[in-house]
């Protein structure tokens, strides 16, 4: 397997959202680069934290909860991108800072529960099926508002934003519909909010560029850092 240089890749990574946003008369700063790391080992999430690196995403609970406490860096920030179980929803609360994958109103409760038993008030996206596929997670578009309604209403979540994986394309202009989308979706969320949703968490390592054009606040880039999954 090829050596891959993930603190070259960061940097290369963050030279390349500046200039796009820069190019789009964003300021770079309100843009964040999320490493995933899923199926990568402990000792490669040592070495993007080792090179300064702090905000990591995670898919599957049960690999989540044997890699993090093997990771020794401290100030790292994990969060979950991947769907939750109704049976994994306490250790999701347990071992993540944010949970980005809130689909349907069972989970919310089930993840409000834990976080008040263990007195943690988590932040939160709701996941939005944006291109309605039915083998994907996500509440769909006309979901949203009662879901919105429904976090709100819950002591222990605070939500920050909202979460989407469209419909995957090779060329990466064929993401730019959707992500306009859920940026209409916020949009239209904040018109009557006194705490606006600020989180757009779309674009991954083909599409980033796009994602940054239509709004996105955090992207989720796997393969862009790591290399190929082993």
């Amino acid at each position: 397997m090829a050596v891959v240089d993930i603190a070259s890749n960061l940097l290369r990574l963050q030279e390349d959202i500046n200039s796009v946003a820069l190019d789009c008369d964003r300021d770079p700063r309100t843009i964040r680069l999320m490493a995933v790391s899923k199926t990568f080992s402990a000792d490669v999430v040592e070495q993007a934290a080792t090179a300064g690196h702090v905000l990591f995403g995670e898919n599957r609970i049960q690999e989540a909860w044997q890699k993090i406490p093997q990771v020794k860096q401290t100030g790292i920030s994990w969060h979950l991108i991947g769907p939750i179980q109704s049976n994994k929803a306490r250790r999701a609360v347990e071992i993540f800072d944010v949970i980005q994958t809130l689909d349907r109103p069972k989970i919310a409760r089930k993840v409000n529960q834990y976080a008040q038993e263990m007195d943690k008030i988590v932040p939160v996206f709701i996941e939005v099926n944006i291109g309605d596929e039915p083998q994907k997670h996500g509440a769909a578009p006309e979901e949203i508002s009662g879901m919105v309604q429904l976090v709100d209403s819950l002591s222990a979540l605070q939500l920050e934003g909202l979460m989407t994986v469209p419909p995957y394309h090779q060329e990466a202009e064929a993401s730019r519909p959707y992500f306009r989308k859920l940026a209409e979706i916020q949009n239209e969320l904040n018109r009557c909010r006194e705490r606006p949703v600020k989180e757009l968490s779309m674009g991954m390592s083909h599409d980033y560029r796009i994602a940054i054009e239509e709004g996105a606040t955090l992207l989720r880039l796997g393969t862009a850092i790591f290399g190929q999954r082993p």
